[in-house]
């Protein structure tokens, strides 16, 4: 596999659709303002996520960890003018920022922000979906899957972010933390899981892609 190098990451992302101008004011402001910017899914994941969206043209789509908004929008642009999109995320103290993006972007009535706990929320939500994304907590990715799983129709798409998690897990002497294990764990029951077809791909940190069948 080749060694993704800055020279290299730049060229990719010079070879890729120019990012929009709201997801790039996102982006810097995050960068800006955020503690963790690295957490947001960027010009390249997000070009993937819109073009997915293109498709497969979701009607409900479900989105586990919002972050600052980035993916959710991405996948908006990528979306029907019917489709709604549901994303959670439970740190309220990103709200106020996530919901001016959102409202900048001009998909406030296709994006339904929820937030608080996801294993909580996912049961309220009376939707049956056509693509799932879980980018949130690492250690609770098998939790999220199970509990969206009912919901997905058959045919349906799971995407999950930072399934390789910077190469740890395949480095025995890092993968000793909860959020490795808990990918780790995941990556095993999804190869496990007879009820779908998978295939990890290496954009960004390690994206699986997951067809209920």
């Amino acid at each position: 596999m080749i060694e993704v190098t800055k020279e290299l990451e730049d060229y990719i992302l010079n070879h890729t659709e120019s990012e929009d101008s709201v997801l790039k004011d996102l982006t810097r402001e995050t960068h800006v303002k955020m503690l963790r910017p690295r957490m947001l899914s960027g010009h390249l994941q997000g070009q993937f996520l819109k073009m997915t969206c293109q498709m497969i043209r979701p009607l409900r789509v479900l989105e586990i960890g919002t972050f600052t908004g980035y993916s959710a929008i991405s996948m908006a642009m990528g979306s029907s003018d019917d489709c709604i999109i549901h994303t959670i995320d439970n740190n309220d103290e990103l709200e106020y920022f996530t919901r001016k993006y959102i409202k900048k972007s001009g998909f406030e009535e296709r994006i339904q922000f929820h937030v608080g706990d996801a294993l909580d929320i996912i049961p309220k939500i009376e939707e049956s979906f056509d693509l799932v994304f879980i980018d949130a907590a690492k250690d609770q990715y098998t939790k999220y899957y199970e509990a969206a799983f009912p919901k997905i129709k058959s045919g349906g798409f799971i995407l999950a972010d930072d399934v390789l998690w910077d190469g740890k897990v395949v480095n025995e002497t890092e993968n000793h933390d909860k959020q490795t294990r808990g990918i780790l764990e995941f990556n095993k029951f999804i190869q496990e899981d007879s009820r779908v077809e998978n295939v990890l791909l290496p954009i960004r940190h390690g994206l699986m892609m997951v067809r209920k069948k």
